[in-house]
Order: C-alpha cells, then sequence, then structure tokens
C-alpha cells in the first residue's frame, strides 16, 4: 500500500465555488422571476439549493459517506456564521452610529440645563452613576454570592442546602422590575425614612441593592458549577498533607477555579450595568451630576440611553448611541481586565 493508493478522491474547490454560483443564480432566478421575495429569500433559497447540489456532487466524486461528512460540516459552518452575524451586526451599528459624539464634552458635561434644541450635553453624570452602583454592587454581590457557591459546595448537606439551591434557581429568572419593586418597597419606602427624617429618599445605594439582588444568583450559580469542575484528587491531596478544609479551598480550590469564577462575575457585571427598570425605580435619574450614592436621585448609561431614545430632541438619538457605545466599551474593558487578573492569579 502506497500513499497514493489509499488516497481518496477530493471535490476541487473549484466546484464549491461554481456549484454556490450557480445555486445562487438560480435562487435569484426562482424568488426574484416570481416575485416572491427580497434578496435575503434569494440568499436563503441559494444556500439551500447549494447544499443539494454540494451533495448531489460530493456523492458522485467521494462516495457518500463522504458526502454526508461534507454536508454536515457545511451546515455547522453555516450555523456558526449565522450566529455571528447577529454580534457583528450589533456592534457595526453600535460603532456607526455611537461614534458621532465622541468628544471630550459629552464625557465632560451633563445635561443639566440642556434643552431640546441644544445640541450640547453629555453623559458624565450617568457615566458617574453606572460605576458607583454597579461598584458597589459587586462588593457587596460577589462576596455573598462566592461564599454561597462554596457552601453548596464544599459544605452543604441535607434540606437546607437543597432550600438555598432551589431559591437560587427561582432568583435567577425573576424580571429586574421585580427586584425594583422590592427595593423600593422595603428600602427607599421603609428604611431609607429613618435616616432622612421621616421621608423617603431615593438614591443611588438604592439602585445599587437592586442590581445586587439580581447579581448574586448568577454569581452563585456560575461559581459553584465552576468548583465542581475542580478535580477531586487536588482537595484530597491536600487534605492528605493535613491542609484544613478551609486553606485547600482558599489556596487550592479558588485559584484552579477562578478564571470559571471572573467569567461569572463579569456576566452579572454586564447585566448590572445593562438594567434600566430598577435604577428608573429606586434611583429616580438626575440631569446633575451627583457624586454621593447615598443621597439624592442618580442616573446611570442604561437610564440614559432609555431616555435619551423616547426625547423628542433630534440631538438625543446621537446622545443615546454613543451612551450605549460607552456602556459596551466599558463591560468590555472591565472584562478583559478582570480576565488579565484572573490569569495571573490562578494556581500554576
Amino acid at each position: 500500500m502506497t500513499p497514493d493508493n489509499i488516497r481518496s478522491k477530493k471535490l476541487p474547490w473549484a466546484v464549491d465555488l461554481g456549484v454556490a454560483v450557480v445555486a445562487l443564480i438560480v435562487a435569484a432566478a426562482v424568488v426574484l422571476g416570481l416575485g416572491l421575495g427580497n434578496w435575503v429569500l434569494v440568499v436563503v433559497v441559494g444556500i439551500v439549493f447549494y447544499l443539494a447540489g454540494m451533495f448531489a456532487a460530493a456523492t458522485r466524486v467521494e462516495g457518500r459517506r463522504s458526502a454526508r461528512n461534507r454536508l454536515w460540516k457545511t451546515l455547522i459552518y453555516a450555523a456558526c456564521i449565522l450566529a455571528i452575524l447577529p454580534l457583528a451586526s450589533v456592534v457595526w451599528t453600535l460603532v456607526s452610529k455611537g461614534a458621532a459624539r465622541l468628544d471630550g464634552e459629552f464625557f465632560g458635561t451633563s445635561m443639566n440645563n440642556i434643552g431640546a434644541r441644544d445640541p450640547n450635553g453629555g453623559a458624565y453624570h450617568a457615566i458617574i452613576g453606572t460605576l458607583e452602583q454597579v461598584g458597589l454592587a459587586t462588593l457587596m454581590a460577589v462576596p455573598l454570592g462566592v461564599l454561597g457557591a462554596i457552601y453548596l459546595v464544599e459544605y452543604g448537606r441535607g434540606k437546607f442546602a437543597l432550600t438555598v439551591r432551589f431559591f437560587v434557581d427561582v432568583m435567577t429568572g425573576i424580571p429586574s422590575i421585580v427586584a425594583g419593586l422590592f427595593i423600593l418597597a422595603f428600602w427607599v419606602l421603609i428604611v431609607s425614612p429613618w435616616f432622612n427624617n421621616g421621608t423617603p429618599r431615593f438614591s443611588g445605594f438604592a439602585a445599587s441593592l437592586a442590581l445586587t439582588v439580581l447579581m448574586l444568583p448568577t454569581i452563585v450559580r456560575s461559581t459553584e458549577e465552576m468548583l465542581r469542575l475542580v478535580p477531586g484528587p487536588l482537595r484530597e491531596g491536600a487534605y492528605a498533607l493535613g491542609v484544613p478544609q478551609w486553606k485547600t479551598i482558599v489556596k487550592v480550590v479558588l485559584p484552579t477555579a477562578l478564571p470559571g469564577i471572573v467569567t461569572g462575575v463579569m456576566l452579572a457585571v454586564a447585566r448590572a450595568a445593562g438594567e434600566t427598570a430598577p435604577v428608573l425605580l429606586v434611583a429616580g435619574g438626575a440631569a446633575a451630576i451627583n457624586f454621593d450614592p447615598f443621597a439624592g436621585n442618580q442616573s446611570s448609561l442604561a437610564l440614559y440611553v432609555y431616555q435619551q431614545a423616547g426625547d423628542a430632541s433630534r440631538f438625543a438619538p446621537e446622545r443615546a448611541w454613543t451612551a450605549a457605545l460607552t456602556l459596551v466599551a466599558l463591560v468590555l474593558i472591565l472584562t478583559i481586565a478582570a480576565k488579565l487578573l484572573a490569569r495571573r492569579n490562578r494556581l500554576t
């Protein structure tokens, strides 16, 4: 047996290209000639014709088994492209529409005293509000979520652990408006009057509490899954050396699962940064800059986008697109920084 004898026949790439061109021409003739639709339907019908033509050509040259393999490989590639297209479209739309107001004034001023006919105004107050609210929520949610996951994986046994896991699963699907209403009823209307001479007070801290409620289940579930993926021999080796359980968790388990934990935390941060309803309900929103998250109304980038998108001013859509681009860029920067930090500190 020589390599030449065991090689199977392969369909040339020129045949692939020819079948694709013919499939598109036939699809265009059928769809446009009969007036069934536009170019989108032409592409869809062309893909169907291409798959049929390639399967027939591959069956004749390579054999039926290889043709089936080529067919499914093509379907997998097509599914990957279809999954990437919406993401690429979102990024392109954000960059193309949001680049118009990427200037110093947008990042250095607020919407205070900005009228409908004024082209100026920026999102400095919303950026400050987002950083403070999401930062406080992260400081509260991450320790609670990670410790809760450690309990469920390392210590939790019996009905209480099952009950905690059940409520975490239930909280994962609650709408953000429910979290906002809960903090409004509990913190704003009941607790905050104790610190404000009997008057309810909106604040950025109240929004942080609502975002904490939304972040907790995501952090707990993702951290729990990452801790379960840590190999058991790592724990057993530490126990065999006489290392206490708490030290094994801190020195071995957590560093091993750190990249996955960081991913779950950043998913929760991204969700919190993009929430509008809780901020609108308990922070109130504000056009002026407010650096104090514990007193007074405060805005956020998500709320700013919502307000500008519904504003009647012709200058508002540009502000909304630029704020949306800023929000995505902010989450991207935080994610990259967290990934680099996790890579540097993980167990080697």
